[in-house]
């Protein structure tokens, strides 16, 4: 399939994006060990040790001279650039409200996510939606509104991990880039301010890196953690359709919310109680209408 074909899904992208919605939905176990670590400290680790696996995948696929050729394109690297910026406001969003208590919140905005992907699909793509599923993202509409007014103020967290997800995932299927080189050119657009604050913080004895082990060893692996999966989702992206990643993508904010409520103990009470069910119907109305569709696509 190619990938500019937008109404069919590939097998092979279909797994890939599951396994990746399963890993991003234990990474909170993951963040929370660095919980005493400031938040725009992770992002530049996760930035700098996410490049020499990201070279070493294109390198083994002969993608290198690609990745040059773009460098030298000054309107693709703008829109990698654009790219870039967008996942690392979604990183600091997420690491800042993991490692301070607020989990089960990122799992509302990545509950609120699909809708919102499949929202974009039908005002920017042109994707048609059915009556259930406008139904669907008025009902989490709805709950958003409902927390708002109960909090007095917007679940920032939420809508901030919706807005830089969604609008991350419209410009990244946009991007005429294949997935992995794109990703590598997207970590080379962040990787000179991640290396000079990290310096930085060497220079000032604040950073943690080298401190000890624990802290070592978790800094650099959240390479790891951070460009695996993200570099599976840029393929999947290229191999199924944006309506289709919006269905799949509840799978991670499951398995975060069951991780926040049961091993961290965060608070589930109150509007809470409303809300979620609410964006649970909306998600199995839309899922609904999405399955019967399927057998006929093929």
């Amino acid at each position: 399939m190619s990938a500019t074909d937008s109404q069919t899904d590939s097998p092979r992208g279909l797994a890939l994006a599951i396994a990746t919605y399963v890993f991003w939905g234990f990474l909170p176990l993951y963040m929370r060990e660095m919980a005493h670590i400031p938040p725009f400290e992770i992002i530049a680790h996760r930035i700098l040790w996410s490049l020499p696996i990201a070279l070493a995948v294109v390198a083994s696929r002969g993608g290198l001279d690609k990745v040059v050729q773009t460098l030298r394109q000054p309107a693709l690297v703008r829109m990698a650039a654009l790219t870039a910026v967008l996942i690392s406001v979604n990183w600091l969003i997420y690491v800042w409200a993991v490692t301070n208590g607020r989990a089960i919140e990122t799992a509302l905005g990545y509950y609120i996510n699909p809708l919102f992907s499949v929202a974009l699909g039908a005002l920017l793509l042109g994707e048609t939606l059915t009556r259930p599923q406008i139904a669907a993202i008025a009902l989490a509409a709805a709950a958003v509104l409902l927390m708002t007014f109960s909090a007095g103020g917007l679940p920032v967290v939420a809508i901030g991990l919706t807005l830089s997800w969604g609008l991350y995932a419209f410009c990244k299927r946009r991007l005429p880039l294949p997935a992995n080189e794109g990703f590598t050119v997207e970590i080379l657009a962040l990787v000179l301010p991640a290396l000079g604050y990290v310096l930085w913080l060497a220079a000032t004895g604040r950073g943690h890196f080298g401190a000890n082990l624990h802290d070592t060893a978790f800094l650099v692996g959240a390479g790891a953690v951070t460009a695996i999966p993200l570099m599976m989702y840029a393929n999947a992206a290229k191999l199924i359709r944006l309506s289709t990643i919006g269905i799949l993508q509840y799978i991670a904010p499951t398995l975060i919310f069951l991780t926040a409520v049961l091993i961290f103990h965060e608070p589930f009470g109150g509007v809470r109680r409303i809300a979620f069910p609410m964006i649970w119907a909306a998600l199995a109305i839309y899922s609904a209408t999405l399955l019967r569709r399927w057998p006929a696509r093929g």
